[in-house]
């Protein structure tokens, strides 16, 4: 008496007698995984990943599976983009840099913003609504040539020391953010950098990445406390940070510094120490009303520019 032919379930033209351990279906070699005992088939393998608790981070991100940072490496990437941008249209800064209240008179001239405005010309910046600038400022950087506020020469060192930072604190703090907080904090301390320039100096123009860059600083020292780290090398790096502030208020905007570390100290302290049985939750909700608290923010100072 022959014994009956089996085949694969998945590849019926295959000749098999080698089965699942788990489900007992024959498989073929294209549709065996090695198990721990015997082999499993392909259905029964990606079952057995979706039971699986994917790890987490304890501010709750997920653990990549690789260790490229891809969300810093994005941002470089767009920030270099621009700034390449920026040395084939000069233009692009002044339409689209951190700009809170100016004036544009008829020949295109940019003048001192005068509360009330005057007949003929236009106000422009986040005054006129250009709200996007509170944004798209912090992409932009200084030209080759350019200066700090109109003084000091930066150039293209402008963009060097951004880069750098964020690729040394970008690395650290993503990995233990994951990378949908990390980049929700990169763009709250941006546009917290932002909201305080246009609070206390609406009247200038700034660029640069330096208010997302202190807020990641910000970062790297509230997770390194909940984590327990040495806080010593910790303290001298945060303190370096407040130096330079300090330091370069003359030639940079410190406003922007400011703005980025003390939203991005708010920011991670609500991943940090947001209950665990509700984490996710606690943490989105608290990035969405330090959103709405800066937009009012906002709302309240054009109130007040305008009259």
């Amino acid at each position: 008496m022959e014994a009956a032919i089996t085949t694969c379930y998945r590849h019926p033209s295959y000749e098999t007698y080698v089965s699942c351990t788990r489900c007992e279906r024959f498989i073929c070699p294209d549709c065996m995984r090695e198990a721990a005992v015997g082999h499993h088939c392909v259905e029964c393998v990606k079952e057995g990943r979706r039971s699986v608790r994917q790890a987490r981070t304890v501010f709750g991100g997920a653990v990549a599976r690789s260790a490229v940072p891809l969300v810093t490496y994005v941002l470089m990437g767009l920030n270099i983009l621009v700034y390449l941008a920026e040395l084939v249209h000069p233009g692009i800064v002044d339409r689209f840099g951190m700009t809170g209240a100016e004036l544009t008179g008829p020949d295109g001239v940019r003048y001192v913003y005068e509360s009330g405005g005057i007949p003929g010309f236009d106000v422009t910046g986040v005054l006129g609504g250009e709200w996007y600038r509170l944004l798209t400022g912090t992409f932009l950087h200084l030209p080759p040539g350019g200066s700090a506020l109109g003084s000091v020469p930066f150039g293209v060192l402008h963009i060097v020391f951004n880069m750098y930072a964020l690729w040394n604190l970008g690395r650290v703090v993503e990995e233990q953010l994951g990378r949908v907080r990390f980049l929700a904090l990169y763009l709250l301390s941006a546009l917290g950098g932002s909201v305080l320039v246009y609070l206390v100096a609406p009247l200038g123009t700034s660029v640069g990445a330096s208010g997302a860059v202190f807020g990641l600083a910000a970062a790297f020292y509230v997770i390194s406390r909940r984590l327990g780290r040495d806080m010593h090398a910790v303290n001298r790096f945060l303190a370096g940070f407040l130096v330079w502030m300090v330091v370069s208020a003359g030639f940079t905007s410190w406003q922007g510094h400011l703005g980025g570390l003390l939203t991005g100290a708010l920011v991670t302290v609500v991943y940090a120490y947001a209950p665990a049985e509700r984490r996710t939750s606690v943490q989105a909700a608290g990035c969405v009303v330090l959103s709405a608290v800066l937009v009012l923010l906002v709302v309240l100072k054009t109130s007040a520019l305008t009259g």
